[in-house]
């Protein structure tokens, strides 16, 4: 049984979210307010952080950042009334695991839901041996899931390890939006590759902020991306 926190200031829509995620028998911890959401999100231990763009005194974004910047990797799903490409990008960016745009059905949110906490739990089931990847100057521990670009550590969130973990288990090889979808987030769903694009971005900034000289994972257009192996 996985632990839950609800972030969502709307009553019926509350109660509904976590009527479903009960049913899926999983402790489920509802918050009406987004500052109060936001300290018990830093202070307590969730399995997943179910979180509203729009909230009262703090909103979605701030929560979601301010979490990242405080190193919580506790995957976060959001949820936005707002159906437009940028403000889904925008909500990925500030470092969501993945998002839903109201109104979503049942299946749908428990299915997100899902994959979230399979991945979670494929995580800290891996092989107790170190693996460690070195391609260039960059070095990827599996074990304790630590990203290094000579000997510098870059700090990821959980989403982001295993994104560049899985292209760079395959230097190379080329894998399309809906492959990515699939192996990292669990889904196949047309419509969500702006999830993949997003995270995609924020890797690639991040990687850059190591080692400027190098791009580690490439554009191939109109199929994918794959990891650099000319390294």
């Amino acid at each position: 049984m996985a632990t839950l926190l609800l972030i969502e200031d709307q009553q019926d829509i509350n109660d509904l979210i976590a009527l479903n995620l009960k049913a899926l028998n999983h402790q489920v911890e509802c918050c009406h307010n987004g500052r109060i959401g936001y300290q018990r999100a830093r202070t307590e231990h969730f399995d997943l952080i179910v979180l509203d763009l729009m909230l009262p005194e703090m909103d979605g974004l701030t929560i979601c950042q301010q979490l990242r910047q405080q190193g919580c990797n506790t995957p976060i799903l959001m949820l936005t009334a707002r159906s437009s490409e940028t403000d889904r990008v925008v909500g990925l960016e500030s470092g969501a695991d993945d998002y839903l745009t109201k109104p979503f059905s049942v299946r749908e949110l428990q299915a997100r839901v899902k994959a979230q906490l399979r991945r979670a739990q494929l995580t800290q089931a891996a092989a107790p041996q170190e693996e460690v990847l070195q391609l260039g100057a960059l070095q990827l521990c599996q074990q304790r899931r630590h990203v290094s670009i000579e000997q510098t550590a870059i700090e990821l969130t959980s989403t982001e390890f295993d994104l560049l973990y899985f292209l760079a288990q395959q230097p190379g090889r080329v894998f399309s939006r809906d492959e990515l979808l699939s192996g990292i987030w669990g889904y196949h769903h047309s419509g969500y590759q702006h999830t993949v694009n997003s995270h995609i971005n924020r890797l690639r900034a991040k990687l850059e902020q190591g080692d400027r000289h190098n791009a580690y994972v490439l554009t191939v257009w109109g199929v994918g991306y794959k990891f650099n192996d000319q390294l």
